[in-house]
């Protein structure tokens, strides 16, 4: 194709042609246009095989790839990515291929970037807020990212994604389960706790749980915690002193925008897909007691896009 460097246009080509068929030395001609003798035979040799046809701008696109990847490999990697609702790392672990062969098949049938649809429903978010700023802390336990995210509570028996969405089994009224998470800013290492509520000393008591388990399972002390705005956060008693106690450094969000807790809210999106909403659960208790080896599966076995495909108990260990 012609590109805005160009020696020659259409033009330039068909002048070429007719310059050397009227008896000009393809030398001669190549030197006139300030192009090299065998693109002179070039077109030369087109407009011979092809007429006026051959002189047109063409795709460099080969015309045979052998190392494509087969039609059937890529509708099996564009069927998982429609049914799992993961990036090309975790793929690459279902599907045994490498991340950088199902980023070109998923980036060739130009399917949307995870942070452009529903992860539940795997539909086009129309708008999404963001921001460009990206940073880490550099020493484990430096930043702990900490929020709660809300679950409506399972029937006895399962709810409407086993029984379909009917008045009897929609379970409105039973309750809420709070998922308590807190993320470390360097290692993305997580640990999470469902509780009943999310009042100033539930979550103080979850943020001393936090900081031991960090701390003894892991060996990293915690100096600063960021959280949203929340009363129990701001001015909750509890909360402050439990802060005080362990020497905790309070760091809050900017009001209006949940994005600079970012590393919690994506941890969230992970925890929804991988555990609260991967299966159908015939029961509250299933679901909770399943939260534990979700936490292990995320800590030691799934790779994390920001970490270079490691996990995170990887980096803790590096």
């Amino acid at each position: 194709m012609a590109h805005a460097n160009a020696r020659l246009n259409v033009f330039g080509r068909r002048t070429l042609v007719e310059r050397v068929l009227a008896g000009h030395k393809p030398a001669e001609v190549a030197k006139q246009l300030n192009v090299s003798r065998a693109t002179v035979h070039k077109w030369v040799r087109r407009f011979k095989a092809e007429g006026l046809a051959g002189l047109a701008d063409r795709s460099s696109r080969p015309h045979h790839s052998p190392r494509q990847v087969p039609d059937g490999l890529a509708a099996q990697i564009l069927a998982a990515r429609r049914a799992e609702h993961v990036g090309a790392r975790e793929l690459s672990t279902l599907l045994g291929v490498s991340a950088s062969t199902i980023g070109a098949v998923l980036r060739r049938a130009q399917v949307p970037h995870l942070a452009q649809i529903d992860q539940l429903t795997g539909q086009l978010i129309r708008g999404r807020r963001h921001s460009d700023i990206r940073y880490q802390h550099d020493r484990p336990g430096s930043l702990l990212h900490v929020d709660v995210k809300k679950l409506g509570k399972i029937p006895p028996g399962g709810g409407w994604r086993v029984h379909g969405r009917t008045e009897e089994v929609r379970g409105r009224g039973i309750g809420w389960d709070y998922v308590h998470v807190a993320v470390d800013d360097h290692t993305r290492i997580a640990y999470a706790e469902v509780l009943p509520d999310e009042r100033a000393g539930t979550c103080a008591g979850f943020l001393h749980r936090a900081c031991q388990w960090f701390h003894h399972q892991h060996g990293v002390t915690v100096r600063r915690v960021l959280t949203d705005n929340a009363k129990s956060y701001r001015v909750g008693a509890d909360w402050a002193a439990v802060c005080t106690a362990l020497q905790i450094k309070r760091r809050f969000t900017k009001p209006g925008c949940p994005w600079t807790n970012g590393k919690a809210e994506r941890f969230n999106r992970t925890l929804q897909n991988r555990w609260a909403y991967r299966t159908p659960w015939l029961g509250n208790h299933d679901r909770t007691a399943a939260l534990a080896d979700f936490l292990i599966f995320y800590n030691t076995v799934r790779g994390h896009d920001s970490l270079g495909g490691n996990t995170p108990i990887s980096r803790l260990a590096a």
